[in-house]
């Protein structure tokens, strides 16, 4: 099966330095198309093609929008959250690098949907080799009067390097000058964001289909997929794979297509989806479909051939969230040091037949109780990997 490239339709197509290549590809034509719409129809458009956010959570885009613009109060924000610090994951910066224009767009239809003057796009510390290119498309852009039209400003936000910076709040805790650390909720950001104001916050390939549908129409959209699972995905892929990339595909697509045919990995042991916090798939289910209702994640696949060492990948994993916890609530600081220490007894051969319950249990109190997807998912591929790969630990028992 191959690609469909919707998303990546303009990579290697458009010169990623000129608005004018852009605009003979196609560029605008659905903002274009917006503007001759209220906003309430163009979020009642991007709600009937099923939008999903594609940051890993799948929450409605349409709904997010329309809570959005029907929050008291003329002050509004549209953020766009391109911090992707998720481990293995560059998919979005491949979008950046060679189509900024399409995510310029998608920033300025938000806005105009539900009212905001003013958009960000948080840009990861990492990534600040595409500044340039960003501000380049946003000053050609506005320019060109199709900011104007959207009545809305856009500005490039530069982030420090945290990890948590990823999770919504956090987000908007930097851009306000202070601690990236996460805030308790509710109030959700649709209703009070940044600087307490009605907020959307939407992650790159999510603002870069609202362009797509905006020019094509929510029906051709929508039929693209599977239940509630429409459109198409964009994966980053490494590890154990003779080609690594960015591929895209229909949602729906078995995981197989992705690992073997595209990326031609062989000899597979396992395949994490959703970076270190997603989820673990064992060859033997490689044919699941990849949905928001099976395994999805924010986009990034990581393969691993049957010489890993599984024990020493989880390691790695917990090595890395505890240093990226912001620390703020309990369970996740307490409960990433000690999943370390735990996970290290076992790589080292010096666990005690206690030690698997307790990682168990640990990961369980975790997930029920930390106050943000960092805690809650970072047991993820450790609860998983005791569940199919459990004589390994139970092997590393003295």
């Amino acid at each position: 099966m191959p690609e469909t490239r919707v998303i990546l339709k303009n990579c290697g197509v458009v010169d990623p330095l000129s608005i004018d290549s852009y605009i003979e590809n196609d560029g605008f034509v659905g903002l274009d198309k917006a503007l001759k719409m209220s906003p309430t129809d163009v979020i009642e458009e991007i709600k009937k093609s099923g939008l999903r956010g594609r940051g890993g959570a799948g929450f409605p885009t349409g709904l997010k929008w329309d809570m959005t613009g029907k929050a008291p109060g003329d002050e509004k924000y549209v953020l766009c959250n391109a911090d992707e610090g998720e481990v293995g994951t560059f998919k979005d910066r491949y979008i950046i690098e060679n189509d900024p224009f399409s995510l310029v767009e998608g920033v300025a239809i938000a806005s105009y949907a539900v009212g905001a003057k003013k958009a960000f796009i948080y840009l990861r510390a990492e990534y600040n080799y595409l500044l340039e290119k960003l501000n380049n498309a946003i000053e050609q852009t506005r320019k060109k009067g199709y900011l104007q039209s959207a009545g809305v400003d856009i500005e490039v936000f530069e982030g420090a390097g945290a990890y948590i910076c990823g999770e919504e709040s956090a987000l908007i805790e930097s851009i306000e000058g202070k601690r990236g650390e996460v805030r308790y909720r509710p109030p959700f950001p649709p209703t009070e964001g940044l600087w307490r104001k009605p907020t959307v916050i939407d992650n790159v390939e999510t603002l870069m289909n609202a362009p797509r549908i905006m020019a094509n129409g929510a029906d051709w959209y929508s039929q693209m997929g599977v239940d509630r699972s429409k459109g198409t995905k964009v994966f980053s892929i490494c590890g154990d794979v003779d080609k690594p990339g960015v591929y895209e595909l229909v949602m729906g697509t078995p995981l197989r297509e992705l690992v073997e045919n595209l990326a031609q990995a062989k000899d597979i042991k396992m395949v994490q989806i959703g970076g270190a916090s997603g989820r673990v798939v064992p060859y033997e289910n490689i044919d699941t479909a990849l949905s928001f209702e099976t395994v999805l994640g924010a986009g990034g696949v990581m393969v691993f051939n049957q010489n890993r060492d599984v024990i020493e990948i989880i390691r790695m994993n917990m090595a890395f969230f505890e240093e990226e916890s912001c620390g703020k609530c309990f369970p996740c600081r307490e409960g990433t040091k000690r999943l370390l220490e735990i996970v290290t007894r076992f790589a080292d051969g010096k666990a005690y037949e206690r030690d698997l319950k307790a990682l168990e249990d640990l990961s369980e109190t975790m997930m029920l109780t930390s106050l943000c997807g960092l805690g809650q998912a970072a047991p993820n591929s450790l609860v998983d990997t005791i569940k199919y790969y459990r004589s390994e630990y139970e092997s590393r028992i003295m």
